[in-house]
């Protein structure tokens, strides 16, 4: 499970990068840099992802994916209540994102201690 969650990680941090233009429509106005920030939780996707594979890092990746988690909660939250951004989408599956995040946050406070 710890890998899937890895790969969940890496995968959503590649596509910060493949596919920048959905990500920059979601960041709130009120965050400066919009296209670092972009680029900045992209890498720092991958590079989590990465780190909880590896036994030693493992801990500090999983508490770096729950403050992750935490900090682009308020992009989520502009997605789920901006419709007009993706209309496509529809409104449900916006708003799904939102506790996803808490599930997600959860399945990695599996990984804050070293298993023996």
């Amino acid at each position: 499970m710890k890998f899937l969650l890895a790969c969940l990680f890496i995968v959503a941090g590649l596509l910060h990068f493949l596919k920048t233009g959905f990500y920059l429509k979601i960041m709130p106005p009120y965050l400066p840099f919009p296209g670092q920030l972009v680029m900045a939780s992209g890498f720092a996707s991958i590079i989590l992802g990465i780190l909880l594979m590896i036994r030693k890092t493992t801990p500090f990746a999983a508490w770096g994916i729950i403050l992750f988690l935490i900090a682009v909660f308020p992009a989520n939250v502009f997605m789920a209540f901006h419709h007009e951004i993706f209309p496509s989408i529809p409104v449900w599956l916006k708003g799904a994102r939102l506790p996803v995040q808490g599930l997600l946050i959860l399945w990695a406070y599996r990984y804050t201690r070293i298993a023996p």
